[in-house]
């Protein structure tokens, strides 16, 4: 009896696990959160996940961002990672010591190569430590018009989403990417990039999938398209 028992509760363990589905963790951009996912709809042999941001420490660079955003993922099950702008640049951090199945970039970058110039030029005269993180996000209001050329068929999130964030996070977000050493990449990364990107241009990205009319925002805007292209990466085997 105790053996038939064991053998039954081995069995459902077992059932568990292969039944287990691989949970895709979603990280947003910086002036973002889990809103900017809404239209994005994964095959239902994923369970989708949204990375919560909080306010970084004073000092903490990308890669102790990452890591201490890492503590939401839950590494003991089959997992990838998907992440949009300054959450993409987190997962490529995350990539080296998570080791997750696939990880996707939306419209951002992999190193600090792929940056535009004016990116660059702040690292060397670095304004950035001189403006309060109130100036910062009330650019980030008056910008994003201007850098988001389809942000009106959506721009009651665009505006509720940004208008939650705190100015510390932007401060210390900024500077996290203006002062990001990354020069290299694991080449398995894969990126989808928008030909209309103002933030992050395309042409200064390698990217695997160029979207049409792709915005820096476009998983918000084009969310059907970004769905299409996401669960057909998700359920290509790596190589």
């Amino acid at each position: 009896m105790l053996k038939k028992l064991a053998a039954i509760a081995l069995f459902l363990v077992s059932f568990a696990a292969f039944a287990q589905k691989e949970v895709v963790y979603l990280i947003p951009g910086q002036g973002a959160d889990a809103r900017l996912y809404k239209n994005i709809h994964l095959d239902s042999i994923y369970e989708v996940r949204n990375i919560e941001y909080f306010t970084p420490e004073k000092g903490w660079d990308m890669q102790e961002f990452a890591h201490q955003l890492a503590k939401q993922i839950d590494t003991t099950q089959a997992f990838s990672i998907v992440g949009v702008s300054l959450g993409g640049m987190l997962a490529t951090e995350m990539n080296d010591f998570l080791h997750p199945r696939k990880v996707i970039l939306i419209s951002s970058a992999k190193s600090r190569k792929e940056l535009p110039f004016r990116y660059r030029f702040q690292r060397v005269i670095p304004i950035h430590e001189i403006v309060p993180g109130a100036v910062i996000k009330a650019s980030a209001k008056i910008l994003q018009p201007i850098v988001e050329p389809d942000r009106g068929k959506d721009a009651k999130t665009f505006k509720a989403m940004l208008r939650n964030k705190d100015p510390k996070f932007m401060k210390r977000t900024v500077k996290m990417i203006l002062e990001w050493d990354r020069t290299e990449f694991d080449q398995s990364i894969v990126h989808i990039q928008g030909d209309l990107d103002k933030t992050i241009p395309a042409r200064n990205v390698a990217f695997d999938y160029l979207v049409e009319d792709g915005s820096h925002m476009m998983v918000l805007t084009r969310g059907a398209l970004i769905s299409d292209l996401l669960n057909q990466i998700l359920t290509e085997t790596s190589e």
